[in-house]
């Protein structure tokens, strides 16, 4: 049976204090796209806005099922690759990133692909399913089992992506390709919603019956609102329904919209939509000059007068908000690098003429080099935050990605748990705590004591005339009792 979208998108800046959304999302017939920006200064909004603009051309083409993921998988590729080449065009924006969640529907196949900590539900007879996985560092405890799902909604490093693409070589997404059914409704969304809106919250929305796609999303953007969401938030919410009944005009919404000015993308061909985002995204104007008026053209001096009078009102308001503008600067709070050290500064990480508009505040121990690659670039870009207690909780989120932060599960011979390595036993090591206890299991004390009870090979089941303690084969002695530690992914 043959089906078509019916898709609503929506953004919200937030809460917080983003000056500008690094969100930017697409929706099309055959297409979804959602790109959560980030970088701070490192212009985010530009990297998000530029992977759509690569990826919109996929829209209106012709693909087939067998091949989609290929398609999919090549388009992100050249996308990352153009952050690569802008980023060396472009020195600011060097350390810029973003998050990537893209949807093709070839039919009734849906092909997806995902980077960072964005997500895709699918919501299917009432319930509700994650379809994606989050590249992040909560993830990675939950995976590890070392926090539960209660405590992830809450957990202060749930913001700490550990995968996103960056223009290297390395960065590849994860991809799938799923079955789409008649009364499917999907949703993608940046964190500015999850992190802030619990699951059964957002289940209760999308499954409200009688709501098209719009009020779905204009709901979830609302109630993300309420919940004081301090990122932005961005979401798209699509329907599987019959052909016909789909939707038709493409939708651009935050980061990628703003860039491309008030152009509508439904008058052009997808290449042209192709060209134009990405023209944009790279800073390169797509509207032509306005005319000049004839009476212009004849009399230059009423040019001049004009160009006076705005050069005079720009300076007037100039004069009157700088004072407003050096205050509100040195309320500001960034955490940055100094002398290699990772730094919390007070102000903005810019400079007016010789003078600078920011003090370092704190310099921490914390070596900018023994974080990971990725966060040793938003470091040197700088991070922006909302305050002194907000950049000191970046800092202790950052501490927590280093070696330094690495502290091992320790599981005794008793079956008790540790985060201390005894040094009175042996040790060996275990690449999860459910190997660590399916290896005790098997050898430890329980063992040994049914081994006794049992007199395991002696007469009652061994077949010969032997006493009922087993002698030790020649040559091994008792090592003594062995602890298993088992450390967290990522560390040395």
């Amino acid at each position: 049976m043959a089906l078509a979208l019916r898709y609503a998108a929506r953004t919200n800046i937030g809460l917080g204090s983003k000056a500008r959304n690094e969100d930017s999302a697409y929706a099309g017939p055959e297409l979804l796209v959602l790109c959560d920006g980030m970088g701070g200064h490192a212009a985010g909004d530009v990297a998000s806005s530029l992977v759509v603009g690569e990826l919109v051309h996929l829209d209106g083409e012709s693909h087939g099922a067998d091949d989609a993921l290929d398609i999919l998988e090549h388009a992100l590729e050249e996308a990352n690759n153009r952050l690569a080449d802008v980023m060396e065009v472009y020195p600011d924006s060097d350390g810029m990133g973003t998050t990537c969640i893209a949807m093709l529907r070839v039919d009734t196949k849906l092909a997806v692909a995902n980077i960072g900590d964005s997500r895709a539900y699918l919501l299917r007879g009432g319930r509700l399913t994650q379809i994606t996985t989050d590249h992040s560092f909560v993830q990675k405890l939950l995976d590890e089992g070392r926090i539960s799902q209660e405590e992830a909604q809450h957990h202060p490093q749930r913001s700490l992506v550990t995968r996103v693409f960056t223009g290297r070589p390395e960065d590849h997404p994860d991809l799938s390709l799923r079955e789409l059914r008649s009364g499917d409704r999907v949703l993608i969304c940046s964190d500015g919603l999850t992190d802030y809106v619990s699951t059964e919250v957002v289940t209760e929305i999308l499954a409200e019956p009688g709501r098209t796609p719009g009020q779905v999303a204009d709901a979830l953007v609302h109630t993300a609102l309420r919940a004081s969401t301090r990122d932005n938030v961005t979401v798209v919410v699509a329907d599987a329904v019959s052909p016909g009944e789909g939707t038709s005009k493409p939708q651009v919404v935050g980061a990628a919209s703003e860039r491309r000015g008030n152009r509508p993308l439904r008058h052009l061909s997808p290449a042209e939509k192709a060209a134009a985002l990405t023209r944009e995204a790279s800073g390169v104007s797509t509207v032509d000059d306005g005319p000049v008026l004839a009476e212009e053209q004849s009399r230059p001096w009423v040019r001049t007068l004009r160009l006076a009078g705005i050069t005079v009102a720009v300076l007037a308001v100039l004069v009157a908000g700088g004072w407003a503008a050096w205050t509100w600067s040195q309320q500001q709070y960034y955490v940055g690098e100094q002398d290699g050290m990772v730094t919390i500064y007070r102000g903005i990480s810019q400079d007016l003429g010789p003078v600078s508009l920011s003090t370092a505040e704190q310099q921490t121990d914390l070596p900018v080099e023994e974080l990971p690659y990725y966060y040793q670039r938003r470091v040197q870009g700088t991070l922006s935050a909302d305050g002194q207690d907000d950049a000191e909780r970046i800092v202790a989120d950052l501490r927590a990605l280093t070696a330094a932060a690495c502290v091992p599960t320790v599981l005794l011979p008793d079956g008790s748990q540790s985060t201390e390595i005894p040094d009175d036993m042996d040790t060996v090591t275990a690449d999860s705590l459910a190997d660590a206890q399916r290896s005790a299991a098997a050898s430890g004390p329980a063992r040994e004591l049914l081994r006794d009870s049992l007199e395991l090979g002696g007469s009652a089941l061994g077949g010969t005339e032997t006493s009922t303690a087993t002698a030790a084969p020649t040559g091994s002695e008792d090592t003594g009792p062995t602890a298993t530690v088992v450390w967290p992914e990522g560390c040395p």
